[in-house]
């Protein structure tokens, strides 16, 4: 079988872009692939300098996670700061990764073209430590966005660089990248959905907010009046309705073009179709705040796992270099 690497930054509320970009295709391939899910909270230090706001969103983001449907009993699940490997085999990669190689990295260069107050060491050296996130577990695929396949590229080139120093060591993983995933857009039909534009539809939050956030979504400009046909293939809320209600897309296609159905109405049957599919997820969600223990039980257990394969991947690492 076949595994799969994948981390997730814990940065707030996960959204319908999270949800439909990443986290309901990592919980599908579990059934398919042997599967390391990490929490990346080294990472989040890039951004977040608050120990409890750190520390709660870990937490939130690995409830979000088993609700959703991480199966611990198939899949690694655990927090990337329970291995401490990961920091060691970073620092043995950065001795070998080019200097102008991560000076091409968006982040970096975003930051730099952005002229952010202060860009820090960690912000630079992030390539690495993703880097060593990936290799360290010897996964043959790891799902990323089109925007994220640099990561990928990036880590591919370190390895190569290490395995031509050293001798044959990493196996260099594959990008993993299903042809169907979409970019979605934010209630504002013009930017991705992003909690930096504020234009996010919270795929948790309590059923009347998550209404509200469907309700002012932005529809076909062209539709001023209630009569107005409208042009479904523009409109941010018929790209949802494809995938939330794709048994009645012909319909609402049908009736959005002859005005029969307004975009009023449109946005009430999308939240009723989002709110009925995350349901389950949303119930179970409610059960699991009430049992913390069992959330550390799993990212513990996943971590153990996690550590075995780390520590055979750094053991033979140390022992190339001559540590």
């Amino acid at each position: 079988m076949k595994r799969v690497l994948s981390g997730m930054q814990p940065s707030g509320k996960p959204h319908l872009g999270n949800y439909l970009g990443a986290m309901k295709r990592h919980i599908a391939v579990q059934e398919k692939y042997e599967c390391f899910y990490f929490i990346a909270n080294y990472h989040a230090l890039t951004t977040v300098r608050d120990k409890k706001k750190l520390q709660e969103m870990t937490r939130e983001l690995a409830i979000d996670y088993l609700a959703l449907g991480i199966n611990p009993g198939k899949t690694a699940f655990f927090r990337q700061s329970d291995i401490p490997e990961v920091t060691e085999l970073t620092w043995i990669l950065s001795t070998v990764a080019p200097f102008g190689l991560l000076e091409r990295a968006h982040a970096w260069k975003d930051a730099i073209t952005k002229k952010k107050k202060d860009p820090t060491v960690g912000l630079f050296n992030y390539p690495v430590l993703m880097a060593s996130d990936i290799l360290i577990y010897e996964p043959d695929l790891v799902p990323v966005g089109r925007d994220q396949k640099q990561h990928i590229e990036i880590a591919r080139d370190i390895a190569q660089s290490f395995n031509n120093h050293f001798g044959e060591t990493f196996k260099l993983p594959e990008d993993f990248i299903e042809e169907d995933v979409q970019t979605i857009l934010g209630t504002d039909g013009i930017h991705k959905m992003s909690k930096s534009y504020g234009n996010v539809i919270e795929i948790f939050a309590h059923e009347d907010e998550l209404r509200k956030q469907i309700m002012s979504m932005v529809t076909d400009p062209n539709r001023v009046k209630r009569d107005d046909p409208g042009n479904p293939d523009i409109c941010n809320v018929f790209s949802l309705q494809k995938i939330f209600s794709p048994n009645k897309i012909a319909e609402i296609k049908k009736n959005c073009k002859s005005a029969k159905l307004g975009c009023v109405d449109n946005k009430k049957a999308l939240a009723e179709a989002i709110i009925e599919e995350l349901k389950p997820a949303r119930e179970k969600r409610i059960e699991l705040t009430k049992n913390l223990d069992y959330i550390d039980e799993v990212l513990k257990k996943g971590a153990k796992k996690a550590r075995e394969t780390a520590t055979k991947t750094l053991d033979k690492v140390r022992s190339k270099v001559g540590l």
